[in-house]
């Protein structure tokens, strides 16, 4: 299947499209992911990122690249996010492990160099969220739970549980820059 044409039936929705190329790039991106990334569950969520970019992404692709090289541009920039996210995590973020993943978008010089102020902005934000979105925040980023376990303590189904995470995420990110 043609490169164009894989691409056209992607966004036609065709089911076997897309799972020829989930087959296809899917395990080699995995190994790239893998030899930079040592945790298998961070490598897992990097490939999920990577592949839920792409298909953001896929309307963009006039096809100057091959697809493979702007699949590979797309996991690179997603492995360099994930060591951004980290390093901010280890200066900054070590009463609330994680929270980094919502806000590292949103800051800018200013607030990263001061750790306290973006801490205060931190607890701000959480404590206007609804509980319930605050309490699967919580779950995610400070207990480092996945959306299966959160499914599990709060008795609702895996989907729901992925729909709440979602909700809460943007919710803290409207709050986070209007705050």
């Amino acid at each position: 299947m043609s490169t164009s044409d894989l691409i056209t039936k992607i966004l036609a929705r065709d089911r076997h499209a897309l799972y020829y190329f989930y087959r296809t790039y899917t395990p080699r991106l995995s190994r790239f992911i893998k030899s930079k990334i040592a945790n298998p569950q961070d490598a897992e969520e990097i490939l999920q990122d990577t592949l839920m970019a792409f298909l953001e992404a896929i309307r963009d692709f006039q096809g100057k690249s091959g697809l493979e090289t702007f699949l590979y541009a797309i996991t690179r920039h997603k492995i360099v996010d994930y060591y951004r996210r980290r390093k901010l995590k280890q200066l900054v973020f070590s009463q609330a492990p994680h929270l980094e993943a919502l806000i590292s978008p949103l800051i800018g010089p200013e607030e990263a160099l001061d750790g306290s102020l973006l801490k205060e902005k931190i607890q701000t934000v959480l404590s206007r969220l609804l509980p319930r979105y605050r309490q699967v925040l919580l779950f995610k980023y400070l207990d480092d739970l996945s959306v299966g376990e959160i499914a599990e303590k709060l008795a609702i189904t895996f989907k729901s549980a992925e729909s709440q995470l979602f909700r809460a995420r943007k919710a803290f990110v409207e709050i986070f820059l209007s705050v």
